[in-house]
C-alpha cells in the first residue's frame, strides 16, 4: 500500500507537503476543539429538549436523572461542562442514533434553525427514520453472532430479525425471550442464529451458558465452569445449574442436492432433544457433582415435560427490576456517554463499582414499568443535561476521567471512537460515493456488507468480536489514508461530493466552509480559515489544494471521533 503522497504520479511533493499541512492545521485546531478549553458558553441549547410538554412521565424521569448526575457533582466538587453547541450536539446526536454524521443539508438546516424545540423535534424525527433502524439492527447484530459470520450462521436471518425488532420497536423483553427460546430454520425464525452462533463447538451449551447472562443480564460467570468466582458470589454449581437450561437444545444442518449434485437446499435449524435429570460437573477436587436448572433459587422441573428454555427466559424477564433490565440500561447509558455505570459494561457484580447506583436502580425500573421500551429510554437519556454537555472537559472537572479508571460522573461526553460501521457510513454521508438505502434494504445491506468486508477486516478485533473501533494501528491509519473509498472520495469524477462542491456557485471561503460542514458539522475557525487560505494563495494548483483540503478533514482526529 501506498503512502499517502506517493498515491498518484500526478501529485507533486509540494501538493503532499499541503495535504500533511493541512492536516496538522486541523490536527492542532482540532485537538484545542476536541479536548481544549472551553470558548464562551452557548446558552442553554438543551431546554427543547428538556421541556417536553406532552410527556409528563418523561419529564419526571429526565428531571430524576438530571437531580442525581447534579447531586453527584457537588458530592465529588467538580463542575460540569458547558452546553454542546449546536454543531458538535447534532453530529453526536446523528452518530449514536443513526450511526452516521449528519448530512450536509440537515447540518444547514439545523444550525440556522431559530426552534427552541429542535432538539426534541430532531431526536424524535431520529427515531423514526429508517437509519435507527439499521444502526441499532448492526449494533445487536454484531453482538449476538459477532462481526465475523461463525459457520451454519445467517447473518441475512439474524439482521432480518433486529430489522423487524427495532423497526416495530418491540419491548425488549419480547426480543430476550425470543432469542433465548428461538427454534427452527435459520432464515425464517432469525432469532435461532444468536443460538447457533453460540454452537460452534458442541461444547452442551456452555458457550450459550456464558453468552447469554454475560449478554442479556450483564453477568460474567464464565470462569465459574470450572471454580467458584473468586471475587463475588457466583459459586461453580450455578453455573451448572444455569447450563441445565440448555441441556434440550440441538441443532441440524440440512443439504440437499438434486440428481445432477446441485445444491437445492442447505441451513441449519434449532430442535430440540429429549433431555430430562440433572447435568454433571467436576470440582477441581475431582468430585464429581449434579446440577438441576435452578434460576437464583427458583428450582425448574428437570423432567422432560419441561421446556426449560422457555422456564428460563420467563424467569429472566419477570420482575420489577429484573437482570436483562439493568444490563440493557447499562448498555444503552454507555453507548450514548461512552461509559456505563459499571466498566466493563456487562459485568454486573459485587466487586465492580456502580457509579450512580439509585440512578442505575431508577432508570433499570423506569424501563420496566415503560414495557422496556427502548425508543423511550433513548428520549430520556438524550434529554438529559449531561446528554447536552460538550465533550470538552473544563479546569473544574478534570478528575473525571474514567479511561485512566476514575469513576465517571458525566460531568462531559466522553470521546468515542468511530466502530467500524460508523466510519464507513460517515465516509459515505460525506462523500456521496454511495447512497445507503436506495434499492431497497437487501439490496443496499449486500453493497455496503461488500465494500465493508475489507474495512471490517482491517477494523475489526483480532478474534473476530462483537464490535470494533478505529484505535490507530498502522493499517487502520493507512486505510484511511490511502484505502480505495478514500481516494475515490478526494477524486474529482463528476458526481462526487468534492466535484459538487467545487463546480457550484460561490466563493472560495463559502466552498471551504461547506467542505467543513460537509466533514465536521461545524464552520471553520478563524485560524484554519486564515491558513487555508494561505494554502490556495500561495499553490496555483488550486483543485490539488482543495483535494488535499478534504482528504485532510477525513483524516482528522475529528472526524473519527464521536464527541
Amino acid at each position: 500500500m501506498k503512502h499517502p503522497c506517493m498515491r498518484a504520479n500526478r501529485r507533486s511533493i509540494t501538493d503532499c507537503a499541503i495535504a500533511l499541512g493541512l492536516l496538522l492545521v486541523l490536527a492542532f485546531v482540532s485537538e484545542s476543539t476536541i479536548t481544549g478549553s472551553m470558548a464562551a458558553e452557548p446558552k442553554a441549547a438543551a431546554d427543547g429538549v428538556r421541556s417536553n410538554r406532552s410527556d409528563a412521565r418523561g419529564d419526571a424521569v429526565v428531571a430524576e436523572i438530571n437531580s442525581r448526575i447534579r447531586s453527584s457533582w457537588g458530592d465529588n466538587e467538580v463542575e460540569p461542562s458547558p452546553v454542546a453547541d449546536d454543531a458538535e450536539w447534532i453530529r453526536r446526536v446523528y452518530l449514536d442514533i443513526v450511526g452516521h454524521i449528519p448530512p450536509l443539508e440537515d447540518v444547514e438546516q439545523f444550525l440556522s434553525d431559530k426552534d427552541k424545540l429542535k432538539r426534541k423535534k430532531l431526536v424524535d424525527r431520529l427515531l423514526d427514520d429508517p437509519g435507527y433502524t439499521r444502526n441499532w439492527t448492526t449494533i445487536w447484530t454484531n453482538l449476538c453472532i459477532g462481526q465475523e459470520t461463525p459457520r451454519r450462521v445467517s447473518r441475512e436471518g439474524m439482521q432480518k430479525f433486529f430489522r423487524e425488532a427495532f423497526g416495530k420497536n418491540r419491548p425488549w423483553n419480547d426480543i430476550v425471550f425470543d432469542l433465548v427460546t428461538a427454534e427452527g430454520h435459520f432464515e425464517e425464525n432469525g432469532a435461532a442464529n444468536y443460538l447457533l452462533a453460540q454452537m460452534q463447538d458442541r461444547d452442551e451449551g456452555v458457550q450459550l451458558t456464558a453468552k447469554t447472562t454475560r449478554l442479556f443480564m450483564g453477568m460474567q460467570v464464565q470462569c465459574t465452569q470450572c471454580h467458584d468466582h473468586p471475587y463475588n458470589d457466583w459459586k461453580q454449581d450455578q453455573f451448572w445449574q444455569f447450563n441445565s437450561f440448555f441441556r434440550q437444545i440441538d441443532k441440524k444442518e440440512h443439504r440437499k442436492t438434486d440428481s445432477s449434485g446441485q445444491m437445492i437446499d442447505d441451513f441449519s435449524e434449532i430442535v430440540e432433544k429429549d433431555f430430562s435429570g440433572p447435568v454433571y460437573f467436576e470440582k477441581r477436587s475431582g468430585l464429581m457433582k449434579v446440577a438441576y436448572p435452578n434460576y437464583f433459587g427458583t428450582e425448574v422441573n428437570s423432567d422432560n415435560t419441561t421446556d426449560r428454555r422457555k422456564e428460563l427466559a420467563k424467569l429472566m424477564t419477570a420482575g420489577d427490576r429484573p437482570m436483562i433490565a439493568l444490563a440493557y440500561i447499562n448498555r444503552l447509558w454507555a453507548h450514548f456517554f461512552g461509559f456505563g455505570f459499571t466498566n466493563p459494561i456487562d459485568d454486573i457484580s459485587k466487586h465492580v463499582p456502580v457509579t450512580h447506583p439509585e440512578l442505575f436502580d431508577f432508570l433499570a425500573e423506569e424501563f420496566v414499568k415503560s414495557g422496556y421500551d427502548t425508543k423511550q429510554a433513548i428520549r430520556w437519556i438524550v434529554s438529559s443535561e449531561a446528554y447536552q454537555l460538550t465533550s470538552r472537559g473544563t479546569k473544574k472537572n478534570t478528575r473525571d476521567d474514567p479511561a485512566i479508571g476514575e469513576t465517571a460522573l458525566f460531568t462531559h461526553v466522553s470521546l468515542k471512537p468511530m466502530n467500524a460501521e460508523q466510519l464507513y457510513d460517515s465516509l459515505i454521508i460525506a462523500t456521496s460515493a454511495h447512497k445507503s438505502g436506495r434499492g431497497g434494504w437487501e439490496q443496499a445491506e449486500k453493497q455496503r456488507r461488500e465494500w465493508l468486508r475489507q474495512f471490517v477486516q482491517t477494523f475489526g478485533t483480532d478474534d473476530g468480536g462483537e464490535s470494533s473501533s478505529f484505535d490507530g494501528t498502522i493499517p487502520q491509519a493507512l486505510t484511511m489514508m490511502n484505502g480505495p473509498l478514500v481516494r475515490d472520495a478526494v477524486s474529482l469524477k463528476p458526481g462526487s461530493h468534492l466535484h459538487d462542491v467545487l463546480t457550484g456557485k460561490g466563493s472560495d471561503v463559502q466552498k471551504i466552509q461547506r467542505l467543513f460542514l460537509t466533514t465536521l458539522s461545524r464552520m471553520p475557525s478563524k485560524s484554519e480559515m486564515s491558513a487555508i487560505q494561505k494554502f490556495l494563495n500561495g499553490n496555483p494548483n488550486t483543485l490539488s489544494v482543495y483535494q488535499d483540503l478534504f482528504w485532510a478533514l477525513l483524516n482528522s482526529n475529528e472526524f473519527i471521533f464521536n464527541h
